[in-house]
């Protein structure tokens, strides 16, 4: 269950289902590409959802050849893989009480130590912090300043590490710009049955009264992109992000990992450029995990929602 207040001051929520990648020149020729070998390593779930054998297929069709890591097996067998294309953030959330995600998690890292070669999408450093709320907050609080030109803006936050008596944490919430909203009554939803292009819900519908706005410019969105993946050292992630009615201002109200996809325009020839821009910085730099381009185009879908997985 995810819970989101839905403000008055005339917020609505504006898809941010984003993926960095290098396309200027599209994909290679499969002479170009012959012989590479993707693994990717998903839940049944996002397997499904991403449509993988889709992939597999257009991949194919450039001399890529895509391979379904299964963890409960032993890896050497199942490669070499140029690129290993993952999300573990489940995994490595039960880890933390389960003994066989921990015995999963220690052969994957295991197999990618022994193989510095290989490309992983994303490390596995960049995404753990995103498991952290407050290290998400702590992320996008810095955008504050460096997209102010672009009214783009994190909402404020207030993170209570220890024990403090009431008049310490009231003050701390003034100073912060914060108000408990105990006037309000609770919303209770899942995200995943109002946050998807095609649902249909209360939460999602838009006022009668409220003034139909153009989309965020391109560029608003490419700044903000381009400035995620500087600080998560990520390609593949989501951002959720509404736009005020009034001021126009975007606020990011939060960072997924891996999310699904759905409604890009062009993803398959999106991720399989990215993976090809690793290839070759790989190539260019020697042996190392590669994670986010410096240079990159970037793609939203719309939604009447939120979007993430």
């Amino acid at each position: 269950m995810n819970g989101e207040e839905r403000g008055s001051g005339g917020d609505i929520p504006l898809s941010g289902c984003l993926c960095g990648h290098s396309a200027a020149a599209g994909p290679r020729t499969h002479s170009q590409m012959s012989g590479r070998r993707v693994g990717f390593c998903l839940s049944h779930k996002k397997r499904r959802r991403m449509n993988l054998d889709a992939f597999a297929d257009f991949c194919a069709g450039h001399g890529v050849e895509v391979v379904e890591i299964d963890l409960t097996q032993p890896l050497v067998p199942q490669g070499p893989f140029d690129v290993i294309v993952h999300k573990l953030s489940d995994v490595i959330v039960e880890a933390e009480h389960d003994s066989q995600s921990q015995q999963l998690l220690a052969n994957f890292q295991s197999y990618v130590s022994a193989h510095p070669s290989t490309v992983i999408l994303d490390p596995l450093p960049a995404m753990t912090q995103l498991l952290d709320r407050f290290a998400s907050y702590r992320i996008m609080s810095k955008l504050h300043n460096s997209l102010r030109d672009w009214r783009i803006c994190s909402p404020p936050y207030l993170e209570i590490n220890s024990a403090s008596d009431l008049s310490s944490i009231q003050q701390a919430v003034m100073t912060q710009g914060l108000s408990f909203p105990l006037n309000r009554k609770t919303i209770f939803f899942n995200s995943h049955q109002v946050s998807k292009p095609e649902s249909s819900s209360d939460l999602t519908a838009l006022d009668e009264q409220m003034p139909c706005l153009p989309p965020p410019s391109s560029e608003a969105v490419a700044a903000l992109v381009k400035e995620l993946r500087v600080q998560l050292g990520m390609a593949l992630f989501g951002v959720d992000v509404i736009i005020n009615i009034h001021t126009h201002t975007l606020t990011v109200i939060d960072i997924n990992i891996f999310p699904g996809y759905e409604g890009v325009p062009l993803f398959f020839s999106s991720l399989l450029s990215h993976i090809e821009y690793v290839l070759d910085k790989q190539t260019s730099a020697g042996p190392q995990a590669t994670g986010s381009p410096e240079s990159a185009q970037t793609t939203s879908g719309p939604s009447p929602a939120t979007t993430g997985l």
